[in-house]
């Protein structure tokens, strides 16, 4: 699906985000998160349920005494404590990694002084993180800092394009910053978990319910396919 002209994706955003709020709820930011608590929840987060990471997460601060206990953990350890998260190794190498990193660096396991930081910067320190990318980075400065920021999963990717705001196959790179220009800052944080909602619910990857879809009107795709039935 080709991309709207601009004329029309500034009306489009805020029609979906009314209507998307109307299905699902108006949401106002849950105010400032320690950053580094969710770097690691959105870290466990990658490639599983919502509520297999919440899982995760849990049973991680509670089975360690801090930050600075799991950076000098055995990794297995870590991998253990959060194997409802799925890919537990990797993650368990990953957050170990970054704690010590940070400590290196700052002398303490946290993130808090990012909020002191312009949102370029501080976005620019975490991506320097392996394995860190645009949508991690985006996730901390909203939910954590209440910075500007739309982060792009693959839920909010899908519909995107699919909308039209978008044109298929950039890179999330690119598609970040394309989306971080087009969302206004005020809509970032409910249209974001809103998208998410809708992309799990009824904008699905395979057999989407387009005909239920409260913004169908607005789709390149819906329309496709209903032209199709």
């Amino acid at each position: 699906m080709p991309k709207k002209r601009p004329s029309s994706l500034s009306r489009d955003i805020h029609i979906a985000d009314a209507r998307l709020a109307e299905a699902y709820g108006e949401e106002a930011s849950a105010g400032p998160d320690h950053p580094l608590h969710v770097l690691v929840r959105t870290i466990l987060s990658q490639n599983t349920t919502r509520a297999n990471s919440s899982r995760a997460f849990q049973a991680l601060v509670s089975r360690f005494d801090g930050w600075n206990e799991v950076a000098n953990a055995d990794v297995r350890r870590i991998a253990a404590a959060i194997k409802s998260g799925g890919l537990a190794n990797q993650k368990a190498a990953r957050i170990r990694a970054i704690l010590r990193e940070i400590i290196a660096e700052h002398g303490a396991a946290t993130l808090d002084w990012l909020a002191e930081m312009p949102a370029d910067a501080a976005g620019a320190y975490l991506r320097k993180f392996n394995g860190i990318g645009p949508k991690t980075a985006a996730c901390v400065l909203l939910f954590a800092l209440g910075r500007e920021a739309f982060p792009v999963d693959t839920h909010v990717r899908r519909i995107a394009e699919r909308l039209g705001w978008v044109q298929p196959g950039l890179s999330y790179d690119e598609i970040h910053r394309e989306l971080g220009r087009l969302v206004p800052a005020k809509l970032c944080y409910q249209l974001h978990i809103n998208m998410v909602q809708h992309g799990r619910e009824m904008c699905r990857a395979r057999s989407p319910r387009c005909g239920e879809c409260v913004i169908g009107d607005l789709c390149d795709y819906g329309r496709d396919v209903s032209s199709t039935d």
